[in-house]
């Protein structure tokens, strides 16, 4: 995944990155799927129920930015498909270089 790429699926602030996802929960495995308009696509092997969707997407992006899992945030989006999660200390180019 390109800094391009991604340009339009960020907000970068002085702090860190949000970055908007489009989740897929139940899928045989958590992994990026690609762009869905103007969101990342993640697809997550946890199911959508009692929030693990959502655990499981903070834990997976953590791990993919080597971020501590209590740094990645949710911010909006959690009982939606839709989804903006803020990575701290991140810039374009470090989130795409991880993404790759």
């Amino acid at each position: 995944m390109t800094a391009e790429t991604l340009a339009p699926l960020i907000r970068v602030n002085e702090s860190g990155v949000f970055l908007s996802c489009h989740v897929q929960p139940g899928a045989k495995r958590t992994a990026v799927a690609g762009v869905y308009g103007t969101a990342l696509k993640i697809s997550l092997a946890a199911p959508p129920v009692d929030g693990k969707a959502n655990r499981e997407l903070c834990v997976f992006l953590a791990k993919k930015l080597k971020l501590p899992k209590s740094a990645v945030s949710l911010v909006s989006g959690q009982a939606s498909r839709d989804k903006v999660v803020f990575l701290p200390g991140i810039d374009q180019a470090a989130l795409a270089a991880a993404l790759e």
